[in-house]
């Protein structure tokens, strides 16, 4: 009995230590996907402002996409199989661009990436948005482990941290700035992450 517990205890101590060490890991990530990432980011702003729309992906294997389209009237959600060609079809239906769309898809698949948004916030009254990006790395989820989204915040301006790197509502950093009711953490400047058990 006492090796059977002594095994346990090592075990949890080092899975524990394990997850320590991937929860810090979205930092090394980012910088060693930079270009993709930020990539990305320019693609859907740019995209993103000529129309609004968001991608899902609705599958571990990263093999199925919802796109959702806002129009003046209506919001219209598609899933489809990736390379489907109704998917095509669709997004030229709408009028919108489909090499923006597709390079956004392949880039997600390839970075494990489940959703891109535009969300907006408010600070001083004043209405601005966030790029919102979510990830679900195979590298990151452990066996044992309850699932993890990591989420990367890209803001249009340089934001105010504390000395512990949390993102705070202003320059005075009196409260610190919760967005879906998380708390972001310092990547650089303009760009903060988020560990979650919410993709969105």
């Amino acid at each position: 009995m006492k090796h059977g517990l002594s095994y346990r205890l090592i075990f949890l101590t080092v899975l524990a230590g394990t997850t320590s060490c991937t929860s810090l890991n979205i930092t090394n990530y980012y910088h060693k996907h930079r270009y993709t990432l930020d990539g990305m980011e320019q693609v859907y702003q740019k995209a993103y402002q000529a129309r609004h729309f968001s991608i899902e992906f609705t599958d571990r294997a990263f093999d199925h996409v919802s796109l959702e389209f806002d129009t003046d009237t209506l919001t219209y959600i598609y899933e489809f199989a990736v390379g489907e060609r109704r998917m095509q079809d669709t997004i030229v239906k709408y009028g919108y661009d489909t090499a923006a769309i597709n390079n956004l898809i392949t880039n997600m698949q390839s970075m494990e990436c489940t959703w891109i948004n535009n969300l907006d916030y408010y600070a001083n009254e004043t209405r601005h948005s966030l790029i919102y990006i979510s990830l679900w790395p195979k590298a990151f989820n452990l066996p044992f482990v309850n699932k993890k989204y990591y989420i990367l915040t890209y803001f249009s301006q340089p934001q105010y941290f504390d000395a512990e790197g949390n993102l705070m509502t202003g320059r005075r950093l009196r409260r610190i700035r919760k967005i879906n009711g998380e708390t972001f953490r310092k990547i650089n400047a303009k760009v903060c992450y988020t560990i979650s058990a919410q993709f969105r």
